[in-house]
């Protein structure tokens, strides 16, 4: 596939210098499917969450909770984060390389190819085609396309890196390459499987084997699709609002190694009392110990890029969402490594805590890290003003209110689970032997989870709006940003 680099960079009047317009029309596209894709997450999130307390509301085979569940999961993390990270790194990198992206052609087919793979997730799991891999969940068909469409977008990339026109490779760009590359490597290592029908396989491991590489696969899919390419999107964009640079350069540099090669070896935490060996259990035990120093290195470099600049939150929604997503970033890699030690994941394994911990990460860390990036981005790909800035804080106070209610809902119903499955009388008897004792002391728990998931599905229909009517204020077609640079 040819590069448009010939077609897409007129010369301009003075011979020593070069325009480079940018790919802002795909970003516009991912921008858009994000948003879509968010409510549709959420919309399905908030039906599950109504299923749990109220088992009427499992409307049917296709529509029951063991089958929109994995929809919901899907949904959050690739269509709806996954078309944030698509947007945040071709609206980043053609800036921070001022260079256009290498072929219009593969940014086109990524974006159409991502959206497919999601509609097939769609169809697919409903209609109960899983591997039943968390995570992990869909077959083979779409497996291969989503390696397919991988490939294509990161031959894009790294071959817009090779013909960059700025020599210095910003610290962004180095978690954008962690995400393609490890990513790559955790889907096909995961995925190798033995198809024995257009829409069932088998996986080639088995037993502790494949528990063993699902998560590794499932860790560091939270790592390296939920983290790293979150914390690019967050040096780039977050200095950019705040009109300030990184507190720490050097910083940035060390986060990004120390997270890079600590965050690799954390899976075996997820299968603590298990049967697998426990050198392995140990081990995913003190690397994700040790990921509370890179992580929260990340947090205090994200936190201090605001000195001087923190009387902007008053009237920057864009900063306070960022604030938002950076504290529920430090709050939630300060929470999981506690949870992968054993005597507290003896108490919080197989419980809502555990539930409650993925929610604060993928709504609260990369939900608001997306919603400040949108809010940011909207005016200056349409070129004109954001439709109601009001909304956008209604919102920033709703999702909020939302996100806290939500957590400690999961997090109060996760220590009763806990507490309760391991009471004993003096006898040695267990005090609570039906189990559904433990489900109705939850049941409260979950109607509060309810209302707060609600909340934040209102946030996201806010931010529709609010891009909706932005887009209808832009002029009839937004042009390009462009750049003038020596030739």
């Amino acid at each position: 596939m040819e590069s448009t680099q010939s077609t897409a960079h007129p010369v301009s009047a003075n011979p020593n210098t070069l325009t480079i317009r940018y790919d802002d029309q795909v970003v516009r596209y991912f921008v858009i499917a994000t948003v879509i894709w968010g409510f549709v997450g959420m919309l399905v999130g908030a039906l599950i969450a109504l299923q749990m307390p109220f088992w009427q509301a499992n409307l049917g085979q296709y529509l029951s909770f063991g089958r929109l569940r994995p929809l919901h999961t899907n949904a959050v993390i690739f269509a709806f984060a996954g078309n944030a990270i698509f947007a945040a790194i071709y609206y980043s990198t053609q800036r921070l390389t001022k260079t256009r992206m290498f072929s219009d052609a593969m940014s086109r087919v990524h974006f159409w190819g991502w959206q497919a793979i999601i509609v097939s997730a769609a169809v697919t799991l409903p209609l109960g085609f899983t591997t039943g891999k968390e995570y992990a969940e869909l077959e083979w068909p779409i497996d291969v396309l989503i390696a397919v469409i991988w490939v294509i977008f990161a031959v894009n990339f790294f071959m817009t890196l090779k013909i960059r026109r700025e020599k210095h490779m910003y610290v962004a760009l180095w978690f954008y390459i962690a995400t393609i590359v490890t990513i790559a490597i955790l889907h096909i290592g995961n995925s190798l499987a033995i198809p024995v029908g257009m829409f069932k396989s088998y996986p080639i491991y088995a037993g502790v084997q494949d528990a063993f590489v699902q998560w590794w696969y499932g860790h560091n899919a939270v790592a390296f699709f939920l983290t790293t390419p979150f914390l690019g999107l967050m040096y780039y964009f977050l200095p950019k609002a705040a009109e300030r640079p990184v507190f720490s350069y050097r910083l940035s540099i060390v986060h990004f190694w120390s997270l890079v090669f600590l965050y690799i070896w954390a899976g075996p935490h997820h299968l603590n009392y298990t049967s697998i060996p426990e050198w392995a259990v140990s081990l995913g035990m003190v690397f994700s110990v040790m990921l509370w120093m890179p992580s929260w290195g990340g947090m205090i470099n994200g936190l201090f890029t605001l000195r001087g600049a923190w009387h902007k939150l008053r009237d920057s929604v864009v900063l306070k969402m960022y604030v938002i997503g950076i504290t529920f970033y430090g709050m939630s890699t300060f929470e999981g490594p506690l949870l992968s030690v054993k005597t507290v994941n003896a108490l919080s394994h197989y419980t809502d805590w555990t539930i409650g911990h993925a929610h604060a990460g993928a709504l609260g860390w990369n939900g608001f890290m997306t919603f400040g990036m949108i809010y940011w981005l909207l005016p200056k790909l349409w070129k004109t003003k954001l439709w109601s800035d009001k909304l956008a804080n209604t919102h920033f106070w709703v999702g909020t209110i939302g996100m806290l209610l939500y957590v400690m809902a999961l997090y109060s119903a996760g220590v009763t689970q806990g507490l309760m499955w391991r009471a004993f009388d003096d006898a040695g008897r267990l005090l609570y032997p039906d189990f559904m004792e433990t489900v109705i002391q939850i049941v409260p728990m979950y109607w509060v989870r309810l209302i707060g998931g609600l909340l934040y599905l209102s946030g996201m229909i806010m931010l529709g709006v609010n891009m909706i009517m932005t887009i209808r204020n832009a002029p009839e077609k937004p042009t390009d940003a462009a750049v003038t640079v020596s030739a």
